[in-house]
């Protein structure tokens, strides 16, 4: 296993918590703001769960997936089998790989700069992980899955509707299942991301095709792990019963919030429109201060270079009290950016502001 990469980055953590006006954290995207209301009133309300809840969840879960699902990504002929909650979308990016049997002679594809559990749930299968620019120039042989990520953790580059098109279609041809990550979906700024279960691009079968969703960015439900996976009924079938014999089940209460936050679309406008201002107020600063901004057209983070080592920007940073991520974690072709996140309260990025442009 590779070295767990948030532990390089404790010196430089130190550095900026020593501040005179304390760290301004925009390294890790974890989200800072309130629970809202109606969803922690669902949360309590469903407290007294004695029971072991089910691994497919409640028919009210089911309900709210596939409705949200319809509503936001324009998906169709979506049931209840189309669906399976999940503990969290890490874990299923990490085990998935185990859980469809992959072993050795099995090959992951991860795109070159990228989130790196997909690269980490190969390793724990003893598959191979493989790493592209474009899915489509693979080589398929011995390919077995190929993730896609849009938009993207860390660039928040987002893939168009032909690009996924062109990507379902050669995945299809060769017999590769295509997972797409799609956690910052509601989370566009300058382009509205596009699902890979649109019927424009997937021309409305499901089969051979899984996306992945999260409530952790997009209702601040990080601390509950409440996300699902969707689409290919078959495949879910078979997964939904390797995960009943692992235990892999939601929590009784997360589910009953979960059905409460899929079902209000006003908590996430409010939401976005704070991200909204904390990332034009970032943008800002970075670029008066040298800064260039490459993709980040969506998600929670602002990819930003300029132009020298990601480590001397990092501990450059620190030095004011502002902590970011290295792109190096995310693979070598992030070795000259660092990500900055969007997961700061108003008055952190306010004093993030006042520091870069000092």
């Amino acid at each position: 296993m590779p070295e767990f990469p948030w532990d390089k980055l404790e010196p430089y953590k130190a550095t900026a918590a020593a501040h005179d006006g304390g760290i301004v954290d925009l390294s890790v995207g974890t989200p800072v703001d309130p629970v809202p209301e109606l969803i922690r009133r669902a949360l309590t309300d469903a407290a007294d769960s004695p029971g072991y809840p089910t691994v497919w969840g409640t028919p009210a879960l089911r309900d709210a997936i596939t409705g949200w699902c319809e509503r936001r990504l324009g998906a169709t002929g979506m049931t209840h089998r189309s669906v399976l909650p999940i503990v969290g979308s890490k874990e299923f990016v990490a085990w998935l790989p185990t859980q469809l049997g992959l072993g050795p002679g099995d090959r992951v594809a991860c795109p070159r700069l990228a989130y790196p559990t997909y690269e980490v749930g190969a390793r724990l299968a003893r598959a191979e992980p493989v790493f592209y620019d474009d899915p489509t120039a693979l080589d398929p042989d011995g390919l077995r899955l190929l993730w896609l990520n849009s938009p993207s953790n860390p660039t928040g580059r987002v893939l168009d509707a032909a690009q996924l098109t062109r990507a379902v279609a050669w995945a299809r041809e060769h017999g590769v299942l295509l997972v797409s990550d799609e956690c910052y979906l509601e989370l566009g700024w300058e382009t509205e991301p596009v699902s890979v279960l649109h019927p424009d691009v997937c021309g409305g079968s499901h089969e051979g095709l899984l996306a992945v969703h999260s409530l952790s960015k997009r209702s601040n439900l990080a601390g509950y792990r409440a996300a699902f996976a969707v689409g290919d009924p078959e495949l879910l079938t078979e997964l939904l019963h390797i995960r009943k014999h692992g235990g892999m089940m939601v929590p009784a209460p997360v589910q009953a919030a979960t059905v409460a936050a899929l079902g209000d679309d006003a908590h996430v406008e409010q939401q976005r429109e704070r991200y909204a201002r904390r990332r034009t107020a970032l943008r800002t600063a970075l670029e008066a201060r040298g800064f260039r901004i490459e993709h980040s057209e969506a998600s929670l983070y602002l990819w930003a270079t300029r132009d020298e080592p990601c480590w001397d920007t990092v501990g450059d940073l620190s030095k004011l009290g502002v902590l970011v991520a290295p792109g190096d974690f995310y693979g070598t072709a992030g070795e000259r950016f660092v990500r900055v996140a969007l997961t700061a309260t108003d008055e952190r990025v306010a004093e993030a502001v006042r520091r870069l442009e000092s």
